[in-house]
C-alpha cells in the first residue's frame, strides 16, 4: 500500500472542499501548504440543488478569489424574488441592486475545481474514501485511507489502495456524508428530513417576472420553486412532504400544475412528458460546536456534512463559502495545523462567530418553508399574512430579503420581522376580507363582530403556532453541547 503525505487533506470536491482547498493555498505561510483535495468521482455532477446563489454567496465567492468561476457556465443574474399566491405576485428585489446567480450545479462544481486544480500546493486526486486512520492510542484522526483506479483501468479493474496522512482533515463530502456520525461521535445529531424536492428542468420556459427565483404557495401542498440555469433551461423544484405519493408525476400533473401561473404550465407538462423525474431530500441539521472532548481529533466537518438548512431559500452554497472565508482569516493564525489545541480554538472561535450569519440564513429558511408550507389553519393564517407583509413594501421586504441572500447578518433582525409577520396576520384576519366560498364560488367578506370572541381565541393559537415555529430553531443555534 502506497502513501502520501500532506499539511492538509479535503475529502469531497464540491462547493465548500472545492473553495478552502484554493483557499487555504492563498495563506501567507513560511512554507506553503500542502493540500490534497480527494474526490470520488471528477465527472461533472448532475444535480437538481445547489443551482442558486445569492449575492452574500457571489461576494463570498469574489472575497477568495474565485469570482470567475462564474463565468464561462451560461451562469444567468438573479436580482430577487417572485412570490405568488393565488395567481397575484408580489415582487421582492433584493437590495441596492445586488445580484445573484443562478446555473446548472455541475458546471459550477468544474469550475471550482479547475481553479482548485490552478492553486499552488494543490492536489487534486480522484479516489473514494473508505475510512479515516486514527491513532490506535490516542483515537486522533492521522489521515484518510481511500482507492483510485490506476491510469487508463476500465470501470470493474483492480484499484490501487492508497493511505493519505496529513496533520489535519476536513470531511466536506456533502449531505450524505459517510463519517459525519465518526467526526462527531456524540456531539451531533442526525438530519431530520421533512419533505423532498422533485425536480426537472423546463425548456424555453416565461417566468412571471425574468431572471427572479419564482416561488409559487400552492394549496395541499409544499411550495413549487423555479428559476432560470441556463438560457433555454429553467429549473421546477416541487415539495412534497413524506411520505412521497406512489404516482408523483400523475399529483404535479392534476393538483399542482394547476395552480402555476398560465405561462408555465405547457411547459411543466412537456417537461414531464420527456424527462425523468429526479427528486432531494430536503434535510435540516444544526451545526455541533467541533474540536472538543466530545469529537474526534486531526478532523473536522464542513459544509452540507455538518450543517444543512431547507433548501428553498437557497442558503447552502452561501453559507459553505462564507465558512470558507472565516476559516481561512482564523487558520492564518495557527501557525501549526499538527498542534490541536490551536486548531481546537480557531474551531470553538469559527463555530460562535460564524452564527451571526449562518444561523440567520438557517432559521429563516426552515421558519419560511413552515409557513408556506403551510399544512394546518394557524399556519395557513402566517403564510396569508406572510404574503400580505410582504405586500407592505419598504423594509417589509429589503428586511427579510437582505438576510435571505446573506447581505445582512443579524438573528435580532429575523426575529423582529418574522413576530412582525405573526401580529400582522392576526391584524389581517380580523380587518381583511376572507374568502367565504359558497357553492364553489368565491365570496369576500370581512369578519362581523359576533366572530370576533372566536377570532380571539384563534389569534392566541395563531401566535403560538408563530413561537412553536421559531423558538424552537433558535434553540438548536444556541445550544452549547
Amino acid at each position: 500500500m502506497s502513501t502520501a503525505t500532506y499539511d492538509v487533506l479535503v475529502v469531497g470536491a464540491g462547493v465548500a472542499g472545492s473553495a478552502l482547498a484554493h483557499a487555504l493555498s492563498t495563506l501567507r505561510r513560511p512554507k506553503p501548504l500542502r493540500i490534497c483535495l480527494i474526490e470520488r468521482s471528477l465527472a461533472e455532477p448532475d444535480r437538481i440543488v445547489g443551482e442558486l446563489l445569492q449575492p452574500g454567496g457571489v461576494a463570498a465567492l469574489q472575497h477568495l478569489g474565485m469570482g470567475a468561476c462564474l463565468d464561462g457556465i451560461d451562469a444567468i443574474p438573479v436580482h430577487g424574488y417572485c412570490v405568488v399566491l393565488n395567481g397575484k405576485p408580489v415582487h421582492i428585489p433584493y437590495p441596492d441592486a445586488k445580484e445573484g446567480r443562478s446555473f446548472h450545479h455541475g458546471r459550477f462544481i468544474q469550475a471550482l475545481r479547475a481553479k482548485a486544480k490552478k492553486a499552488s500546493g494543490v492536489d487534486v486526486v480522484e479516489a473514494t474514501v473508505s475510512e479515516l486512520i486514527e491513532c490506535p492510542k490516542t483515537g486522533r484522526v492521522l489521515g484518510v485511507r481511500a482507492a483510485r483506479k490506476q491510469d487508463g483501468a476500465s470501470e470493474g479493474s483492480a484499484v490501487e489502495k492508497e493511505s493519505f496522512f496529513a496533520d489535519l482533515t476536513v470531511v466536506a463530502d456533502g449531505c450524505f456524508s459517510n463519517f459525519r456520525s465518526t467526526v462527531l461521535a456524540g456531539a451531533g445529531v442526525k438530519p431530520e428530513t421533512k419533505s423532498h424536492f422533485v425536480g426537472v428542468v423546463l425548456e424555453d420556459a416565461r417566468l412571471p417576472m425574468s431572471q427572479h427565483g419564482t416561488v409559487v404557495l400552492v394549496e395541499g401542498h409544499g411550495p413549487v420553486l423555479l428559476y432560470q440555469i441556463a438560457q433555454h433551461d429553467t429549473r421546477m423544484l416541487v415539495d412534497l412532504k413524506v411520505p412521497l405519493p406512489s404516482d408523483i408525476k400523475e399529483v404535479i400533473l392534476s393538483e399542482i400544475a394547476p395552480q402555476l401561473p398560465s405561462s408555465l404550465q405547457e411547459p411543466v407538462r412537456t417537461a414531464l412528458a420527456k424527462d425523468r423525474l429526479r427528486r432531494m431530500p430536503n434535510s435540516f441539521l444544526p451545526p455541533a460546536e467541533q474540536g472538543g472532548q466530545h469529537t474526534k481529533e486531526g478532523v473536522f466537518l464542513l459544509g452540507d456534512s455538518w450543517n444543512m438548512r431547507h433548501p428553498l431559500t437557497g442558503g447552502g452554497m452561501t453559507v459553505a463559502l462564507n465558512d470558507v472565508v472565516m476559516l481561512k482569516e482564523l487558520l492564518t493564525h495557527v501557525d501549526d495545523l499538527s498542534d490541536w489545541r490551536q486548531v481546537s480554538r480557531v474551531l470553538h472561535r469559527w463555530h460562535w462567530s460564524r452564527k451571526r450569519f449562518a444561523s440567520t440564513i438557517n432559521i429563516l429558511s426552515v421558519a419560511l418553508y413552515d409557513l408556506f408550507g403551510a399544512d394546518d389553519e394557524c399556519l395557513g393564517v402566517l403564510r396569508t399574512g406572510c404574503f400580505k407583509y410582504f405586500e407592505l413594501g419598504g423594509d417589509c421586504v429589503r428586511g427579510p430579503v437582505s438576510m435571505l441572500s446573506g447581505l445582512e447578518q443579524s438573528t435580532v433582525l429575523l426575529a423582529r420581522h418574522f413576530f412582525a409577520v405573526a401580529f400582522y396576520a392576526i391584524w389581517v384576519m380580523f380587518t381583511h376580507p376572507r374568502d367565504l366560498r359558497v357553492a364553489e364560488k368565491p365570496v369576500y367578506a370581512r369578519p362581523r363582530l359576533d366572530e370576533y370572541p372566536l377570532l380571539l381565541l384563534k389569534c392566541i393559537q395563531v401566535f403560538w403556532t408563530a413561537c412553536v415555529v421559531f423558538l424552537p430553531l433558535v434553540w438548536t443555534e444556541i445550544r452549547w453541547w
